[in-house]
């Protein structure tokens, strides 16, 4: 049984459908994150979860069991806002001690338990009586952590906590959040419009797209087996050709005319016009191309981006741009200004029976 679950859930507002038939199942001691563009309905959908709004229709169930009527302040979860929302007239330990206080916990074992979860939040004891506005943004989302695990909620709720911090704290929160959920082995449910913080986190991802979950999967399959163009361009950066076939088994560019070689089996039997995706990752350049290789362009590199152990090359071909990324090198001889062919294998290509978006 699914610790958590939703079958057919919508969610209206006047007119507007926010959620729509949504229908999905959340494992105990997952890290599950909802991840989707504004206006999506993930906000929404956590809102649903929480209890802090009620479904139009469908159900949630809580191990088996209704709960579309049960009160937040009833149900045992917790929430991490994005304010974080601390009370900043309480030290760190009252702030960790609230829910605790709340249910009549005696003092010296409300405080043996805050310094437990300050360790497991990344804070040192010393904190304990430290004012909560004194703490540095990275220091109140740990206190928020320690203290919805205080509460000893069946699920933790993440509404993008970590949105308002910058990057270098944030990669390290990232995998401070992982290494608690994976301790504690509590159920994490996460909220966010960053595609890093979900890939880095999570073990399974629901993208959203206008109230619908487009997938489910695990980080892995979500980035290289997307179900759809916009799953394919909301989970990175991708080339895309608007094809269709030339009755041969191949493609033809529509805007080009030029022919694609593609996998057979890989192109929807049904296919009269679609999309064709290449990440920027699996683009080849110059020697790197192979025989056979399903399209060579010739082009012009026009900007170079150093990404770290990582670069990236915009390349002009025609009157088209294409992203090709690789692994820096020593012996790299392509700069901006550089005349090279670029192409792809024909099986690092996905064909989408859709629009291009």
């Amino acid at each position: 049984m699914a610790l958590l679950e939703l079958r057919k859930v919508d969610k209206f507002f006047d007119d507007f459908v926010a959620v729509d038939r949504v229908s999905l199942s959340i494992e105990e001691g997952e890290f599950f994150t909802i991840v989707g563009p504004s206006g999506s309905g993930k906000t929404t959908m956590i809102r649903m979860l929480v209890g802090m709004d009620k479904p139009t229709n469908g159900e949630i169930l809580l191990r088996g069991k209704v709960i579309n009527d049960v009160p937040a302040n009833l149900r045992p979860t917790c929430m991490v806002f994005q304010s974080l929302a601390l009370f900043p007239h309480m030290s760190v330990g009252a702030n960790v001690e609230y829910s605790m206080k709340c249910k009549g916990v005696p003092k010296p074992e409300r405080r043996r338990r805050a310094m437990h979860f300050l360790g497991i939040a990344h804070l040192p004891e010393s904190y304990y009586d430290k004012p909560v506005t004194q703490c540095s943004g990275g220091e109140r989302q740990r206190v928020a952590i320690a203290r919805a695990l205080a509460f000893d909620p069946e699920i933790l709720f993440f509404d993008e906590p970590l949105s308002a911090i910058d990057y270098r704290l944030r990669k390290v929160l990232e995998r401070e959040l992982k290494d608690i959920q994976r301790a504690t082995g509590k159920t994490f449910v996460y909220i966010t419009h960053s595609l890093e913080e979900a890939m880095v986190m999570s073990d399974r991802i629901a993208v959203m797209q206008k109230g619908r979950i487009a997938q489910i999967g695990t980080p892995h399959e979500i980035y290289r087996s997307p179900t759809s163009h916009f799953v394919s361009e909301f989970m990175g950066e991708v080339n895309s050709f608007t094809v269709r076939p030339d009755g041969d088994g191949r493609l033809v560019d529509l805007k080009s005319g030029r022919t694609i070689i593609t996998v057979p089996d890989a192109t929807p039997a049904d296919l009269k016009s679609g999309v064709l995706v290449v990440r920027p990752e699996d683009m080849l350049m110059g020697r790197q191309i192979p025989a056979g290789a399903a399209c060579v362009l010739a082009g012009r590199i026009v900007n170079e981006y150093v990404l770290g152990s990582r670069v990236q090359y915009q390349v002009k071909a025609e009157e088209d741009l294409y992203l090709v990324e690789k692994i820096r090198a020593a012996d790299d001889t392509e700069t901006v200004g550089s005349e090279v062919e670029i192409g792809w294998k024909p099986a690092d290509a996905r064909i989408f029976a859709e629009p291009m978006q």
